[in-house]
């Protein structure tokens, strides 16, 4: 899938919206001896890419399909309180919704900042939206697609975390990007799946339960010191 620059901006690690102060529930893995090495990060991540990988990737994609309809509704937001009350609802850790909507906050003010668009403006209204569904929307005013959403997503969903373990774990970065690359045919099919949702009933979208990632954050929200903020 070819990926217009503007939407590489978007993926990119680098953009200025918070993401390096998130560990995806990496930090307090690693601290309950969950993650060690190489073959249980690559382990973690396939267990995150699974449930809130393939969550987070539809909520996008239904965010980005929703901005295109929203836009023939002179961009009014009661659509997005029906997606936000559904990522709510799929994110039961008071921990890991807190973290989703400190990003979203985060990457609304980078990306309305880079690149203003009436689509986003909408999402603007709330205080802190989800942060997948202000990704959607930022992926649908550079003009991409719920397909694009969904990649990005499910991308984000495994490199941050991947990331976040060089660091805490002084893995081997070029072992780590391995374990990357042996995961990006995964990635490329969960983000497919996730795409699928993107027209239909929010309430049908996925709701993979990920128990020990619920945990780990809220374990974590009282954890001192810590590095990240999730």
């Amino acid at each position: 899938m070819l990926l217009p620059a503007p939407l590489l901006l978007l993926a990119d690690s680098r953009l200025p919206a918070g993401g390096h102060a998130h560990s995806g529930g990496l930090e307090p893995a690693a601290a309950a001896g969950a993650v060690t090495d190489v073959p249980t990060l690559a382990g973690f991540l396939r267990g995150r890419l699974a449930t809130t990988g393939l969550v987070t990737a539809a909520l996008a994609a239904a965010a980005c399909a929703h901005t295109a309809r929203a836009a023939a509704d002179h961009g009014r937001a009661s659509g997005w309180t029906v997606l936000d009350a559904e990522a709510d609802a799929r994110t039961p850790s008071p921990a890991q919704r807190r973290a989703s909507r400190s990003q979203g906050r985060s990457l609304l003010r980078a990306v309305r900042t880079a690149s203003p668009h009436p689509a986003l403006d909408a999402l603007a209204a709330f205080p802190a939206p989800h942060h997948p569904l202000v990704l959607g929307a930022a992926v649908a005013a550079a003009g991409g697609s719920p397909a694009h959403a969904a990649s990005i997503s499910a991308y984000g969903a495994v490199t941050g975390p991947a990331s976040a373990a060089v660091r805490l774990l002084a893995l081997d970065p070029l072992a780590v990007h391995r374990a990357l690359a042996e995961l990006a045919p995964r990635v490329d099919a969960v983000a497919a799946e996730a795409a699928g949702f993107a027209g239909g009933d929010p309430a049908a979208l996925p709701a993979a339960s990920a128990p020990a990632l619920d945990v780990f954050a809220e374990l974590h929200l009282r954890a001192e010191p810590r590095l990240f903020e999730s």
